[in-house]
């Protein structure tokens, strides 16, 4: 039965003060349930839903569409992503896959041109395209949700991003260096200008209020049409229009490849649940996501390598070594054998054996081994012909390019938990506005390994592309304790990683956990770090024992990694909620009842 209260709550925000964003704490601590974004009007419309008596899976949608408006280069309805949810009353963990699909046209060779594959420096070329473009899931996935653990309905969800998409939001910082960094790209595409350059061509001064009408009357159409309203009929043949003959200008400077989706690829999508990842650590349980998403099983094996050293023994520079080595074998493992469970055997049983982390922990040593490393053989461990496959540790063009994405964390007074991560791959996605409807098009079909025929994560129609999303609830004593998770495209593995042993073994509380120098290694023979880790004590001292760095790429106008947001749950039903505090501009986390 829907929640009347939860519905007069949503329906509130719509008389709210106007959207001019003002800072809200990165960390709040309370009780009757709390959330944290990157964004204040998203956390806040949250926190409006659990006080009306909506849900965590209630209140994680309500904000996830708001942040397809204020942050619209991170996700949004032409994006797709996974939620790891928590239900206190079942006890149980559960999934939901909305990744986006390559239409079924598409073959392993679709990027090919003149029958070559394309050069890693033609990224671009392939990022900026139609055929980059999978089939969206967001609104299919919001919308089961919501009909499996929901108690309001899309309509009263999508009621706070209406509101905010016709009366506008303050451009920050970050979302002004965002559309600078797509500014060569946006200007080719009439649709993309008109919504986030201004009349002169430039991106919108930071304090200028941004309105999105299209994606106000478009948000209205899925609230009363639903999924069909995306799915199908005019919305539908509006992006496959734009995926199959892109709108670029008369004068754009770039080419724009025409994709091959067509109609039955959007009525035929399904967001399918799927068994969560699991792990034990230090006596806690670590549920995550599952392929085709390579987070949890990648967080999962780097766990298990680190479980074998008494790292709240260490002193800080040495566990980062060794957690930084788990990652690189990891990552090594991840390239071979993760893809799409639907298409490929992912041999995921002996990814997460303790038996396969003990065979990885042996090749560790007190000083960095020298990347690429091999994958090992996780066959011997779950089942399976030795040496059944796998990619040879190849990685996807993607895999060391920084992403966007954003991530939701939401926690209920019942003890239900939400972490939900979602995306359109790389930031402002493929640069394609759906005409008319105001939302940019992904570009996640460059997270397969495009320019292979042969890899298990290569092209395929109706496939879905290796993610690196890790949204991640952790147990304690069978009750929840921590749910977390972070954008960065494949940073984000080593980000959630580096929160737990944080947290866990090195005695930081969750906030100094979220706001720590971070170091992402993944397999490169370098490590990507924020210049405040390489200028570090620790730092140094890793660069001694054989470690190389490089600065990680600016991301919203500075380089840094990630922007996570995370729950604990306290003693005697308490909150705390965490936020990013300085990373793409901070952001916000609230409870609903605050401590005094």
């Amino acid at each position: 039965m829907r929640s009347l209260t939860a519905a007069v709550a949503v329906l509130a925000v719509l008389a709210a003060a106007p959207a001019a964003q003002a800072s809200d704490p990165p960390t709040s601590v309370g009780r009757g349930g709390a959330a944290a974004t990157v964004d204040r009007l998203a956390t806040r419309a949250a926190i409006d839903t659990l006080r009306g008596g909506g849900n965590a899976t209630d209140a994680a949608v309500t904000a996830a569409a708001v942040l397809g408006v204020t942050e619209p280069f991170s996700c949004g309805i032409g994006g797709g992503g996974f939620m790891v949810s928590y239900d206190a009353r079942a006890r149980e963990v559960t999934t939901l896959d909305h990744r986006e699909r390559a239409p079924l046209g598409m073959g392993p060779d679709a990027f090919f041109d003149n029958g070559a594959p394309p050069p890693a420096s033609a990224f671009n070329d392939a990022r900026y395209s139609g055929l980059a473009v999978g089939v969206p899931g967001t609104v299919r996935g919001w919308a089961r949700a919501l009909r499996r653990h929901g108690t309001i309905s899309l309509a009263q969800a999508l009621a706070p991003a209406i509101r905010v998409a016709r009366d506008g939001f303050v451009v920050d910082e970050a979302f002004a260096a965002q559309t600078q960094e797509n500014l060569d790209y946006f200007d080719d595409v009439p649709a993309a200008a008109a919504l986030y350059l201004d009349s002169n061509g430039t991106p919108h001064d930071v304090g200028t209020v941004v309105r999105n009408p299209d994606l106000a009357r478009t948000y209205a159409l899925i609230a009363r049409r639903g999924p069909r309203g995306f799915y199908r009929g005019p919305l539908a043949d509006a992006i496959v229009q734009t995926v199959r003959n892109p709108p670029v200008s008369a004068g754009a400077n770039h080419s724009f490849r025409p994709g091959v989706m067509d109609a039955a690829d959007l009525r035929d999508y399904t967001a399918p649940e799927r068994e969560p990842v699991h792990t034990t650590y230090r006596g806690l349980d670590v549920f995550g996501m599952g392929p085709p998403s390579s987070g949890g099983s990648t967080v999962g094996e780097a766990l298990n390598i680190l479980e074998g050293y008494p790292l709240g023994a260490m002193t800080r520079e040495e566990a980062l070594h060794y957690e930084l080595e788990a990652s690189r074998f990891a990552f090594a493992d991840r390239g071979a054998y993760v893809a799409d469970p639907d298409f490929y055997d992912v041999p995921l049983a002996g990814l997460l054996s303790k038996g396969f982390a003990e065979s990885r922990r042996a090749l560790i040593t007190p000083s960095a081994a020298t990347s690429p490393v091999a994958p090992g053989d996780p066959y011997a461990f779950g089942g399976g012909a030795a040496g059944g496959g796998g990619g040879g540790g190849e990685a996807s063009v993607t895999a060391t390019r920084a992403g966007t994405t954003t991530h939701i964390t939401v926690a209920d007074k019942r003890g239900d938990v939400v972490a939900y991560t979602f995306t359109l791959e790389s930031t402002g996605g493929s640069a394609l506005v759906v005409p008319g409807y105001g939302f940019l098009l992904n570009n996640e079909l460059t997270d397969f390994n495009y320019t292979s025929t042969t890899h298990p994560n290569r092209v395929e129609g109706g496939k879905r592309p290796r993610s690196s999303i890790a949204p991640t609830i952790v147990l304690r004593n069978g009750r929840p304790w921590l749910g977390l998770g972070s954008p960065g495209g494949s940073t984000i593995i080593t980000t959630v990683l580096g929160m737990l042993v944080d947290r866990v073994d090195l005695g930081s509380t969750l906030p100094r956990a979220i706001a720590a120098p971070r170091a992402s290694e993944r397999n490169a023979p370098a490590t990507t770090a924020e210049p405040a880790f390489i200028a570090s004590p620790e730092g140094g001292a890793l660069q001694a024992r054989g470690h190389a760095f490089t600065v990680a790429p600016p991301a919203s106008g500075a380089p840094e990694i990630g922007a996570a947001t995370g729950i604990e749950f306290l003693d005697e039903h308490g909150l705390l909620a965490a936020a990013e505090p300085a990373r793409r501009g901070g952001g916000s986390a609230l409870v609903v009842r605050p401590d005094q």
